[in-house]
Parts: structure tokens; C-alpha cells; sequence
């Protein structure tokens, strides 16, 4: 049919339209605790710029320190920076299936707090190096030299994920994709918590406890939205969600532990790098949990997540990095994970 074609002259109804499509909107509420969500999303909606940014003095720092910080939140920012278009992508994609209105919603409430995470991270590094671009900075300190290439080998790993992003969107179904992004919510939760307690700065603590916030919010969309639809999931998807667990502790351990080098492109130094940056860190008052604690985070993340998924007989992937058994996944590829943001 040619776009010119005028049909309204030759029917007396539309012929139906082609999906997926955002046509045509419906309204429709069926899940009550999506709508408790979204509430509480509204009550509890904050701004990153009205941080208690008056006590946060830099010069408090040595450069070393400064560097170090800002290296911690350029790390943050390859995942928390990332999300916005992740569930940008997600939200087009609840309207596209058609989801009920109140998870459509919620999506967007994702979307509006990962960007408030964006901006505390963008505002924290131009604060701390007094520059926007922490990869176009000039290190004043040999520590904040190593810092910046490794913070260059993640945004070209990052970078990689994107692409592969792209294409899982329109091949799984949204019970596939929040099972993945609930592997990061369940683990970041967290560690945020621990962070906001563990630091001496106002603004570390109230920007990391409104972060844990939020992730513990999208955490528990993601497992209203499993409660609904995994009863019912197609028994092939249940391998796909087994390989994704997988790969979401591959991935997001870059952040939450530390980049497993058989997944990460990384130096041989990156490790070492990153393990003297955090003991900077940590000397400074900043917070950062240490090797056993960030494992011990995961260990117990994973634990709630495999509990999650027993009650719908899916397969847990063994995760033997912190002592979980389980099915072996050997073959996680680019092409075929939705990396978790």
C-alpha cells in the first residue's frame, strides 16, 4: 500500500496496526503494587543539585585524593551514567508490548532517578577534578595517570555493551530484560547503603542513601513484575534468564567487586590500579567496601536472587567467584547478554 493511499474513503474502520507499535495507548491497571511503587516514587523524587553542596569543600583533599574519588565515581558513571538510554529503550519498549499503565510508569520513575544518578556522578567529578570530562583531564598525580587509563579501558568495554544492548532490546521479552537489570538493583542497593553510612561527607551520605533508595524502589519493580510473569513465563526463556544471571554478575563486577578478566578487555595492571585507588579512597574518608566485604555483598545479593528464582524452577548459574554452585555457563558472548546497567 502506498503511504498516499487514502483508505478513509473506501472503509469504514482502520485496518488494524501493525505491531509492535506505541498504537494504539491504552490505560488499562491491573497490578496494584506498580501503583504503590510509582507513588512512592513521586514522594521520593530528589534533585542533585540541591545537595548540601555549600559543605563540600575540596581543597580539603590532597590531588591525589581528589583523583582517586573522581576515579571511583568515573567507574560509577560507565554504569550509572549509561542507564538513562538503557531505560529510555526499556520505557519505548513497555509501550511498544502495550504494558499496563502503572508499569509503564514505573519504567519512566527508573529512567528519571538513573538520571538524577547520571548528574550526582557528572557534578561530583567536575567538583573533585574541576573539569567535566574525567577522560579529557589533565592527572595531576602519577596515581590519577593509571587512574585515567583504566577508566579509558572501561568506557571502551562499556562502550562495546551498548552496541549489544541495542540488539537484545527487541529480541526479549521485558520478564528477560528485568531479570537482568534485578540483578544489578539487588547488589547496588546495597552497597549504596554501606557507602552513605561509611562516609564522612554530608554529601557522600545523602547522595548515596537517596541513590539506595532508589535502587531498592526499582528492585522492587522488578520483582512485582516476576511475581506477575514468570508463573506464566514460556519454559525456553527460562535458559535465556539462567545465561543472563550470569552475565550480569560478569558485568556488573566492575563495579561491585572487581572486573573478571577472562570477560573484561583490561590491562594486567587494572586490578592493582584499582585496589590502590580504594585504599586512597578509603584513607580520605570515602568510603568503598573492601575485597571481602564487596564479595560478601555479592555472595548475599545473589543468594536473594537465587532464592527469588527456585520459587519459578529456573536454573541458577553457578558463580563460583564467591562460592555459589550452580549450572556452569561457559559461553557468555557480546552478542547475546543484555548488559546490565
Amino acid at each position: 500500500m502506498s503511504n498516499k493511499e487514502k483508505l478513509a474513503k473506501t472503509m469504514e474502520f482502520p485496518p488494524e496496526t501493525e505491531q509492535p507499535n506505541v498504537y494504539p495507548l491504552t490505560w488499562h491497571r491491573e497490578t496494584q503494587k506498580m501503583e504503590e511503587i510509582w507513588d512512592a516514587s513521586q514522594k521520593e523524587y530528589w534533585d542533585p543539585a540541591k545537595l548540601p553542596w555549600d559543605t563540600f569543600d575540596v581543597s580539603r583533599y590532597s590531588w591525589e585524593e581528589r583523583e582517586c574519588i573522581a576515579y571511583w565515581f568515573t567507574i560509577l558513571s560507565v554504569f550509572d551514567a549509561s542507564a538513562p538510554p538503557v531505560f529510555a529503550e526499556a520505557l519505548i519498549k513497555t509501550y511498544e508490548v502495550h504494558e499496563e499503565d502503572p508499569v509503564r510508569r514505573c519504567f519512566f520513575s527508573v529512567l528519571r532517578d538513573e538520571q538524577n544518578h547520571e548528574q550526582f556522578c557528572g557534578l561530583m567529578i567536575t567538583k573533585l577534578l574541576e573539569h567535566p570530562d574525567p577522560l579529557k583531564y589533565e592527572p595531576k598525580t602519577e596515581i590519577g595517570k593509571k587512574a585515567q587509563k583504566n577508566a579509558k579501558w572501561l568506557y571502551y568495554n562499556g562502550g562495546r555493551y551498548w552496541d549489544g544492548y541495542k540488539r537484545a532490546v527487541p529480541r526479549y521479552s521485558l520478564a528477560v530484560l528485568f531479570s537482568s537489570f534485578l540483578m544489578g538493583e539487588i547488589a547496588s542497593s546495597t552497597i549504596f547503603h554501606q557507602m552513605a553510612n561509611g562516609c564522612a561527607e554530608p554529601i557522600f551520605q545523602e547522595g548515596f542513601r537517596n541513590i539506595g533508595r532508589d535502587e531498592g524502589r526499582h528492585m522492587a519493580i522488578c520483582m512485582s513484575l516476576m511475581e506477575r510473569d514468570y508463573p506464566k513465563m514460556d519454559v525456553e526463556e527460562k535458559p535465556i534468564i539462567t545465561k543472563q544471571i550470569r552475565a550480569g554478575y560478569l558485568f556488573l563486577s566492575a563495579i561491585l567487586f572487581e572486573p573478571p578478566e577472562e570477560f573484561w578487555d583490561i590491562p594486567e595492571d587494572f586490578i592493582g590500579i584499582q585496589r590502590e585507588c580504594e585504599e586512597i579512597c578509603r584513607a580520605a574518608g570515602f568510603h568503598i567496601p573492601t575485597y571481602d566485604a564487596k564479595k560478601e555483598n555479592w555472595r548475599n545479593a545473589i543468594l536473594n536472587l537465587k532464592g527469588v528464582l527456585d520459587k519459578f524452577n529456573i536454573p541458577f548459574p553457578a558463580i563460583p567467584e564467591v562460592g555459589i554452585s550452580g549450572e556452569e555457563i561457559r559461553d557468555v558472548d557480546m552478542d547475546d547478554i543484555i548488559p546490565v546497567f
